[in-house]
């Protein structure tokens, strides 16, 4: 008899495995990939890694601002995968040495839940039957493929972050159907080693949730760079690596050498026997409280599974409420300050409401905005860049409700 269960070695599920070792907890971890779940081997990290080569190539070419020259300045793309690659394989011997370090039974295998009785949650993996008093769901989320006309037939064409990631050798063209985060990073990365990329979002804006304000200064960025962006447009059908799109009543056609979709992720809720548990859903994902408890007593669920706030540090603040809980410390999640950064050269960073969302909450609210300008290390670190600070403030007591930076 495990104290608790853990279905996914991701952010929340490693995280909350640690937590619940150190406090003398006995728990067993099921992960059917690698450990670190979809941030560290298809997600944050990889792209972190590459987006970092790609800043470091273009701040290459531009060191004359500097007073840095160099020659023949040039990148191997087969070499930045390589290196993206062995960041990833020492970050997951990390998760895995810090598993052992807290006594957690690590089981790698597809666990399937197959109900709960008296006697605790009963799981089984490998043929094999586990029993526990708790069970945390931690399955994570997927890259959401739209039912678009043509899609599927274009086989290797079309990727989603994981397939992009997995590439051998650089497209020379890329389409990217999404403007959100995701898409933006991969858009970055690619247009900083030179592949002509073209972005077509269905919002009025990118980064859809962010800082209008800030979203739209960061596309006339890489307006000016060299991406071509479609704004209330819809793709209506993929003809080979052809992309249709209607936009102002008129149909277009872009073409890539790849086609990235990137329209959102969805919580995994399938193939583990969740229906075994009759857990409520909610918006695509698993219900919680804010102390990341399902409708069933003992069940619990973190991360991206709960459809909520699909971000790593999220997860992990999430694994940690429930390991604080079962170990006698009352804790509670709260969702008003979660911050969030896009990767983009410059990069985004936000906390809390934006413009939009204060207004959509009838939250009165002023704003004080300055150039980053003002920044001393911006200006040292900058030569010829533009930057905001944008903060917004509670109209009646002065609080700082949301705060924007590019």
């Amino acid at each position: 008899m495990f104290d608790l269960i853990i279905i996914g070695g991701g952010p929340a599920g490693y995280v909350a495995a640690e937590r619940a070792g150190h406090n003398g907890l006995n728990v067993i971890l099921f992960e059917k990939k690698s450990m670190g779940g979809v941030c560290l081997n298809e997600g944050c990290i990889p792209t972190k890694t590459m987006l970092y080569s790609a800043k470091t190539y273009e701040n290459a070419l531009h060191g004359d601002k500097y007073g840095v020259f160099g020659d023949n300045i040039r990148f191997d793309y087969g070499k930045i995968v390589a290196r993206k690659n062995k960041i990833v394989r020492k970050l997951v011997a990390g998760v895995e040495s810090k598993m052992k370090q807290h006594h957690v039974t690590v089981v790698k295998g597809e666990a399937i839940i197959q109900g709960r009785s008296a006697k605790g949650v009963e799981v089984t993996c490998n043929g094999e039957s586990y029993l526990g008093m708790n069970l945390l769901i931690c399955t994570g989320s997927e890259a959401f493929v739209p039912p678009i006309s043509g899609l599927t037939e274009a086989g290797d064409i079309i990727l989603t972050n994981r397939e992009i990631l997995e590439l051998k050798e650089q497209p020379k063209s890329l389409v990217i159907i999404g403007g959100g985060v995701i898409g933006m990073e991969f858009a970055s990365l690619y247009n900083s080693l030179e592949t002509k990329v073209t972005v077509i979002e269905m919002l009025p804006e990118i980064l859809g949730n962010n800082d209008f304000e800030i979203s739209a200064m960061l596309r006339d960025i890489y307006s000016k760079k060299g991406i071509e962006f479609h704004l209330n447009a819809k793709v209506v059908k993929i003809e080979g690596n052809k992309v249709l799109f209607e936009k102002e009543g008129k149909t277009e056609t872009i073409e890539g050498e790849k086609i990235l979709v990137s329209v959102g992720r969805r919580p995994i809720t399938k193939g583990f026997g969740l229906e075994n548990l009759n857990v409520e859903l909610f918006k695509g994902g698993i219900k919680t409280d804010d102390k990341m408890r399902t409708n069933v007593p003992n069940v619990f669920a973190a991360g991206d599974v709960t459809g909520f706030s699909l971000l790593a540090h999220t997860a992990s603040r999430e694994g940690e409420v429930v390991v604080n809980n079962l170990t006698g410390r009352t804790d509670i999640m709260r969702y008003n300050a979660i911050p969030g950064v896009v990767y983009t050269n410059p990069e985004v960073a936000a906390v809390g409401e934006t413009e939009e969302s204060a207004k959509e909450k009838g939250i009165a609210y002023k704003v004080a905005k300055l150039p980053m300008a003002y920044a001393g290390r911006f200006v040292a670190e900058n030569e010829g860049g533009t930057g905001l600070c944008k903060v917004l403030i509670g109209e009646k007591y002065g609080e700082i409700i949301g705060v924007h930076l590019l």
